[in-house]
């Protein structure tokens, strides 16, 4: 009898088990964020019994979202997905690949008004109604760190970091004469010094309401501000105050260890920062320019949202819903703002660690959430929402460059890239307006708040985003023509390393390319391999595989620099 009751008890058991809904969640979070954002997962399944959520990291962003596009539309992609802000439009852009958050809340019971949001923060993921079509999440903003003991051997006050722009020459200038060979660098360039510095200033970056009105959005960031500030940067460079650190997280590294006194960084870093640093760390908001009308406004979010996909079964929409609105439970939103250093995204999560007294013990972390909430969004702050953002973005960080090193006067470098942008913003929008789906982007360029690979620690001097290459060597053929290639780009060389060693395993640099090596490509290839490789490029954007990995490689260290190599290849396919 015992036995048979056991039996009847397991039996029901596994009926139980069986009747709970499974969630699939694709997600970019490893490492310390990885880990916070599993406890979570975790926390909500112990929770409850009918709802179980299964969490899968999925690569970088950019992989994330192109898997789950790609699997959406063949029906067995997941519930939920987190997406990142360069990718935002080209989401939207797939017609029904998501359902609203707001929609599929109340579909399943639950409330999640966006007036519980900071209002920076809903505004981007929201609605011309105000309704949430996402649940934000791993938000951030850029925020000025200085060494408080470097400025104290400058005789600086670190207690007054600089407020303004005009304020940060003297501070460098007492900076670098205490003998720091760094007074100020910055990462995410294009982030901190364009798109910001229009939100900021209360400046448009795009019209339509940057690109949240419609497709017909046109690039205007090229605006007298903004030219006045790089010319600006590109001065400071020439002079020693400002170094160019490139285009991700290598400024983190040279701060951090001590060569840099000041950083423009994402608010996100602070921990990893507070961590490493071996000094005295501050923090302080984003500077300003006190001239300008209507300045500081608030600065722009950074980060990416939690986003329901269509096509699922009504149970499991539902099951999503549920864990969304858990996430956005107050205690949830406290624990994962002090955990990873991200921003609260709600307003009563952001009450809660003020009355713990959370602020009092670490005022470092309320700088970007007061920044934030500095002011109500308008229709020019509520964010960024452009298709092909991420090749805008590419194409905005080869102009500062250009107008840093002194290639081309600001004006110029800042005109050629809204020119450049508004070509890709036509053809997207012409896409769309022709009932294309957008085609997912292939992987290859990080965000601000990019998870990083295992193992892959801040101090890394290699870029993110470069890619590891494998020296080609033996038989000729297509293979090890690509090879050879993308060898050319990394190690500046006329051949193969392999070729030189008659080694077929020898170690590539991990170095990326530049504008005169893509150049002298483009000059000595033939017109079969210059087409070759724009039909490589065009099957990244459609993500078509490409079996070959090591041209896979090439084509995407390529695409950072893809706008100035098409510019090149056009006039040799013209001119051949």
């Amino acid at each position: 009898m015992h036995k048979a009751a056991a039996c009847f008890f397991l039996a029901f058991a596994a009926c139980g088990a069986e009747a709970q809904t499974e969630v699939r969640f694709w997600h970019a979070m490893d490492g310390a964020l990885g880990e916070a954002l599993e406890s979570l997962v975790e926390r909500f399944n112990a929770s409850q019994n009918t709802v179980r959520v299964v969490a899968e990291r999925r690569g970088d962003y950019e992989r994330t979202l192109a898997a789950a596009i790609e699997a959406q539309r063949a029906g067995a992609g997941p519930e939920l997905v987190q997406v990142y802000e360069l990718g935002t439009a080209q989401l939207i852009a797939a017609k029904g690949a998501w359902r609203p958050l707001w929609q599929a809340a109340a579909e399943a019971g639950e409330r999640i008004d966006a007036r519980q949001f900071l209002p920076a923060v809903a505004g981007y993921f929201s609605d011309a109604e105000g309704r949430l079509l996402a649940l934000p999440f791993n938000i951030s903003t850029p925020v000025l760190f200085y060494n408080r003991a470097a400025f104290r051997r400058a005789g600086l006050d670190p207690e007054r970091p600089p407020r303004t722009w005009y304020e940060m020459p003297r501070a460098m200038g007492e900076l670098l004469e205490a003998g720091l060979k760094c007074a100020y660098t910055t990462t995410w360039p294009a982030w901190v010094h364009v798109e910001n510095m229009s939100t900021w200033h209360r400046q448009d970056f795009a019209t339509r309401d940057n690109g949240l009105g419609g497709l017909d959005a046109k690039l205007v960031f090229n605006t007298h501000l903004v030219v006045r500030h790089v010319s600006m940067l590109a001065s400071w460079a020439r002079s020693g105050y400002f170094t160019y650190s490139g285009r991700r997280l290598e400024g983190e590294r040279r701060f951090a260890s001590g060569e840099c006194a000041m950083l423009t960084a994402s608010s996100a870093s602070y921990a990893a920062l507070k961590r490493e640093a071996q000094f005295e760390l501050g923090v302080a908001p984003l500077p300003y320019y006190d001239d300008v009308r209507g300045a500081p406004h608030h600065s722009l979010i950074g980060g990416g949202g939690l986003w329901i996909l269509a096509g699922r079964p009504a149970e499991q929409t539902r099951g999503a819903a549920r864990f969304l609105a858990f996430l956005a439970r107050p205690e949830v939103q406290v624990e994962w703002h002090q955990r990873t250093g991200f921003v609260p995204v709600t307003r009563a999560a952001y009450e809660r660690a003020r009355a713990q007294g959370f602020y009092d013990a670490a005022p470092a972390h309320e700088v970007a959430i007061r920044q934030l909430s500095l002011n109500v969004p308008t229709r020019e702050s509520r964010g960024i929402r452009l298709g092909e953002f991420a090749a805008i973005r590419a194409i905005v960080e080869e102009a500062l460059e250009a107008a840093i090193q002194g290639d081309k006067p600001p004006k110029l470098a800042l005109d050629e890239a809204a020119a450049r942008g508004n070509a890709l913003l036509r053809r997207f929008e012409a896409a769309q307006r022709a009932g294309a789906a957008p085609a997912p982007r292939a992987p290859g360029r990080p965000t601000p708040n990019q998870a990083k690979p295992e193992g892959s620690g801040r101090r890394s001097r290699r870029q993110p985003g470069a890619q590891k290459r494998p020296t080609a060597a033996g038989d000729g053929g297509a293979a090890r023509a690509a090879a050879c290639a993308a060898q050319r780009f990394g190690e500046n060389r006329p051949v193969c390393a392999g070729e030189r060693a008659g080694a077929s395993n020898a170690p590539a640099q991990d170095r990326t390319m530049t504008r005169s090596q893509i150049r002298r490509f483009v000059e000595e290839a033939s017109i079969e391999r210059i087409r070759q490789v724009l039909d490589g490029l065009q099957a990244l954007r459609m993500h078509r595989p490409i079996a070959d990995e090591q041209e896979r490689a090439f084509l995407l260290d390529l695409r950072d620099h893809e706008a100035f190599f098409r510019e090149l290849a056009d006039r040799k396919l013209q001119g051949g």
